[in-house]
């Protein structure tokens, strides 16, 4: 069982930058690979970036390619989501999630956080 509290989320105006965390429970933390996702009121949840368990191997949205970055820290039990550049579409409720492999796929992800929610103004 793995347990996921993401926090960092806030208001910020467009241009600006956040750093979302999520801490998880559990000593089988270094085991799982780790995806961010996120979900814009009335739109579906997507994709936005994951990370291998060894954190050697990330992917990227392409919508967020060369603004996000993903990082994990194994001894902290913490996966990282640094936003830079951020637009007002980026405004979300973001979601860390738990899963054996880094794919795009949410519904491959074991274990769900209860999400942050990240607003760019313009």
């Amino acid at each position: 069982q793995v347990q996921l509290v993401e926090s960092g989320g806030g208001l910020v105006q467009a241009g600006g930058s956040l750093r979302l965390s999520c801490a998880a429970s559990g000593r089988t933390f270094s085991s799982y690979a780790m995806g961010w996702f996120r979900q814009a009121p009335g739109k579906e949840r997507e994709f936005v970036a994951a990370i291998s368990w060894s954190g050697g191997r990330t992917y990227y949205a392409d919508s967020v390619k060369g603004r996000f970055t993903i990082s994990r820290d194994n001894a902290k039990n913490t996966v990282y989501l640094q936003m830079n550049s951020l637009k007002p579409e980026d405004t979300a409720v973001y979601y860390c999630a738990a899963g054996m492999m880094a794919v795009t796929t949410a519904t491959t992800y074991r274990y769900w956080g209860q999400g942050t929610q990240v607003t760019v103004s313009s």
